[in-house]
């Protein structure tokens, strides 16, 4: 039987048949406290599984998506999305031969600092603190000085960085590169928005907001008709224009390789994404609920601005400041328990909401 000391050893020497242009979990660049290495799983295996693990990932099956409470049991929630971004982004890292792991790794951490609300959250909590708010710098602080008491999950250079790079701009976020993001984390930035758009669009199918009807016929006829057609389109482009990072047809370590997809469908699916921006985020944001929303961020970061003592006092010791404790309380709530909080010191602002989420 093979002794568990070397089972990891033999996962690392799997590795090197990946593509030269793979992160390799033996070279990472480590982590800012030293470990002894597992007998049995690689550098990103390891960060996965702490990922998995942690408080803030389980908070994630109550955080919005998009539709606030829906009254519907399949609706996208936080994380579904990111179970949705790791299995596209696995595909893709395999079809490439790179590593799916540390790829895995980056997309379960992606989110972890998603306010309650999705993005109107998100969005509130940026325009009211002063030193601005955005959900991948507080997905890295969740993992660096955050969970398990504030001592963080130690986790290695490569899953940090794509955690906190994975966020995209408004527009063609294709043709903005970063030289320093390995390939892995690429392909979770790109995953991502591929999730998003198509989940976003059932969604929106299942709330009726939109009919298939109201989609435009140029995106349909590339991409697809239906979710599965769509999701298979966009990913087997990726792959075909993103091929020389396999190493399977000559790529070298040192020349430049992008994840990207081809001109044709990189642009209907462009036109997608401007469509779900015009068409169902921005409506969403004027809806009753997401005005709700926006007022109960508000209330709770001004409440606790004003009220330090009312915070649970593990925010002290995990926060440099007060008012980053303030911060890491109230991006760190899921959307239920954001209503409840709000509730309780000020009736009746969210009664918009459901009773039966009270």
């Amino acid at each position: 039987m093979e002794r568990q000391s070397g089972i990891r050893l033999r996962l690392e020497e799997r590795e090197e048949c990946l593509s030269p242009l793979a992160a390799k979990s033996s070279r990472s660049a480590g982590r800012a406290v030293s470990e002894r290495p597992s007998d049995v799983r690689t550098e990103y295996q390891r960060d996965r599984d702490r990922i998995i693990h942690c408080k803030a990932f389980r908070r994630l099956k109550h955080k919005t998506q998009v539709f606030i409470a829906p009254l519907g049991d399949h609706y996208v929630t936080r994380l579904t999305h990111t179970l949705e971004v790791g299995q596209i982004a696995r595909t893709i890292a395999r079809a490439l031969n790179l590593n799916e792991d540390l790829a895995e790794a980056i997309a379960m951490g992606h989110d972890l600092g998603h306010t309650p609300f999705g993005h109107i959250g998100e969005d509130e909590l940026d325009k009211i603190h002063p030193a601005g708010f955005r959900h991948s710098r507080q997905s890295l602080n969740i993992v660096e000085r955050i969970e398990r008491d504030g001592r963080g999950l130690n986790l290695t250079w490569e899953v940090r960085q794509g955690i906190l790079k994975h966020s995209k701009p408004r527009g063609d976020f294709l043709s903005i590169t970063s030289d320093d993001l390995t390939l892995e984390a690429q392909i979770v930035r790109i995953s991502d928005a591929v999730a998003y758009l198509n989940h976003d669009l059932a969604d929106a199918f299942r709330a009726g907001v939109l009919s298939a009807a109201d989609l435009p016929a140029n995106i349909a006829d590339t991409l697809g008709r239906r979710h599965s057609e769509r999701v298979d389109t966009i990913v087997c482009d990726i792959i075909a224009h993103s091929y020389q990072a396999s190493g399977l047809n000559g790529a070298r370590a040192d020349v430049p390789v992008a994840i990207t997809m081809g001109d044709e469908v990189r642009s209907v699916f462009m036109e997608l994404r401007e469509f779900m921006f015009t068409n169902v985020y921005m409506p969403q944001d004027e809806q009753e609920k997401g005005f709700t929303a926006r007022r109960i961020m508000r209330f709770l970061y001004n409440h606790f601005t004003s009220n330090h003592d009312e915070i649970p006092p593990e925010y002290a010791r995990r926060s440099r400041t007060k008012d980053e404790a303030v911060v890491d309380y109230v991006s760190g709530m899921t959307d239920l328990y954001a209503i409840r909080v709000a509730e309780r010191l000020s009736p009746g602002i969210g009664r918009i909401f459901s009773e039966r989420l009270l």
